[in-house]
């Protein structure tokens, strides 16, 4: 870290100080070998002979990383002063279902927006198929440049849109950032619900009441149903060395590895079969992972329609000197189970704005799809 301290002198005062980029001068292409290299097939590999989703997540994040130092590369500079981090998942959508393990698979990306501060990222993902590459998924991340040690924002080039196709990818990442912060300020933690979703609420509870008594606290499951608080997992990972990334902190790809794979065992254990990922969508990183965490994991499923199932994950990190829970993460994925499944119900006010959180994250998922 004391080296990184002696490249403070390298940072911009002012972002009009930096040499503008065009999208092209930070897009990348990588191929994983799975198919021609079949050695480093064994890490990708699940027990139902398809790749991990959670290993992709992880190459996702380190490509997206690459991509903003490419697009922030000076050629006098033999080292970034930039500490580039992961703020955000904005979405990860797929268009199939299984990932095959035994053919390469080619990552695509460029930067497609920035701010003073932050950049954001495309990428794709296409598999080798019969001798073309087929298209698996697209993603948006949110990056963030800090100063050397990663304490301060940091200024990074700005983007230059070169063709009309450029500037609506441009406009594009700029709604996307208005979006966010709509959605952050209509959030169920600041504003209470909606008329309509007051209603919903109100209708599961009077859906749940004992009609035997008159009373408001007997409650009764309806047929083909689960209770929100029967329909969730816990784990516990201690945060090893092994892990970290340049800045002595955990890798964000390895978060979501394990927090994917602990929402994945959740809806598999609901929907009672496999349940394949659809989307992944407002991952928030709130703060860093230091080595030696204790990191909990508790996923829930929070939100269900037909063969749908909309899991939350939330993951803290434990003090044992201070005994003090400190949120890190917060992961939304929507799978599609095999079959259909039971509807989730919430039991108390605070499940169900859980359950509303939920239903508002699967409607915006299934307006991209």
């Amino acid at each position: 870290m004391q080296e990184r301290k002696a490249l403070h002198t390298l940072l911009a005062k002012r972002q009009e100080d930096l040499p503008p980029r065009r999208m092209k001068d930070s897009y990348l292409e990588v191929i994983l070998p799975l198919g021609s290299q079949p050695e480093i097939r064994e890490k990708y590999l699940n027990v139902h002979n398809s790749v991990r989703f959670g290993r992709i997540l992880e190459d996702l994040d380190s490509l997206g990383v690459l991509i903003c130092y490419t697009h922030t590369k000076q050629e006098t500079q033999p080292r970034s002063p930039l500490s580039i981090v992961t703020a955000l998942v904005d979405k990860i959508n797929l268009c199939k279902k299984i990932i095959y393990p035994d053919c390469d698979i080619k990552f695509t990306g460029n930067v497609s927006w920035v701010g003073r501060t932050s950049m954001e990222v495309k990428m794709h993902m296409l598999q080798l198929h019969g001798g073309d590459y087929s298209p698996v998924l697209d993603a948006t991340f949110v990056m963030v440049a800090r100063d050397p040690e990663n304490k301060r924002p940091a200024f990074v080039n700005p983007l230059i849109p070169e063709s009309p196709e450029e500037e609506e990818i441009f406009k594009q990442g700029e709604l996307n950032k208005l979006k966010r912060i709509d959605f952050s300020t209509a959030s169920l933690l600041k504003m209470a619900p909606t008329a309509e979703e007051r209603n919903i609420v109100h209708d599961i509870f009077l859906n749940t009441l004992d009609t035997r008594t008159v009373s408001f606290r007997s409650r009764k499951l309806p047929p083909n149903s689960v209770w929100m608080e029967d329909a969730k997992l816990k784990g516990l990972q201690i945060c090893h060395p092994q892990e970290r990334n340049i800045f002595n902190r955990i890798f964000g790809g390895f978060l979501m590895r394990k927090a994917f794979e602990l929402g994945w065992a959740t809806a598999c254990s609901y929907g009672s079969s496999r349940p394949f990922i659809v989307s992944v969508d407002d991952i928030m990183f709130q703060r860093p992972v230091e080595v030696g965490s204790l990191l909990l994991l508790s996923a829930q499923v929070c939100y269900t329609e037909k063969n749908y199932i909309q899991v939350r994950v939330h993951s803290e990190v434990y003090d044992a000197d201070t005994r003090e829970h400190q949120t890190t993460n917060i992961f939304h994925f929507t799978f599609i189970s095999e079959n259909e499944v039971p509807r989730v119900i919430p039991k108390t006010y605070g499940e169900s704005m859980l359950y509303l959180d939920g239903k508002r994250h699967f409607a915006a998922i299934m307006k991209d799809i």
